[in-house]
């Protein structure tokens, strides 16, 4: 037979787990609506010359660089994958360098386990990789100063021997991210 006292034991529990998740969930849901709603009002913010742009951080095809390029904004991607240690490990960093740089730079992020296809024409070898592109779309070529704190690698044509890429491959932190971006914006 149970009793009252049988029947507290059980339910008080329950609801207070029940309470806890529910915070926990409401939480979470502010934070993420408080984070879209910012991001709006700096998209709303932008001067006229980029309120067409896609500043939309996961991308879901390839990065079309032509229609970036128009706008004057230096570009960052980011090719990794939500499957991939380091790649979590970096995923704050970036979205924070995202949220701050809009209207700034172009912060894009490719999961590769998702869109393989989208890295078929790049020198990818590992996940994270971040490439980098000043506002003109030409490659970062970084200074010795740079270069000296972030290992970067710089691909080129076999023919021509033309730049065509700089990399950095594996995480880099929200500061690091930054003093490259406060580089490139220079140019």
């Amino acid at each position: 037979m149970i009793n009252k006292k049988m029947i507290m034991k059980i339910v008080v529990p329950v609801l207070i787990a029940v309470i806890i998740i529910g915070i926990w969930l409401f939480k979470r849901y502010e934070k993420k609506r408080t984070e879209a709603n910012s991001i709006i009002v700096e998209m709303q913010n932008l001067p006229d010359n980029l309120k067409g742009a896609d500043f939309s951080f996961e991308q879901t095809v390839g990065i079309d660089m032509e229609k970036l390029v128009p706008y004057g904004l230096p570009i960052l991607i980011d090719y990794g994958s939500q499957g991939c240690g380091p790649c979590r490990q970096m995923a704050p960093a970036l979205k924070q360098i995202h949220n701050e740089y809009i209207g700034r730079v172009f912060v894009k992020y490719i999961d590769v386990w998702k869109y393989p296809q989208e890295v078929k024409n790049i020198p990818l070898q590992v996940i994270p990789t971040q490439f980098f592109f000043y506002a003109d779309g030409t490659p970062l070529v970084p200074s010795r100063e740079l270069a000296d704190k972030i290992e970067f690698s710089m691909y080129s044509e076999r023919d021509t021997n033309k730049h065509i890429f700089t990399v950095h491959q594996g995480i880099l932190t929200a500061d690091e991210l930054r003093y490259v971006l406060t580089e490139m914006e220079k140019k």
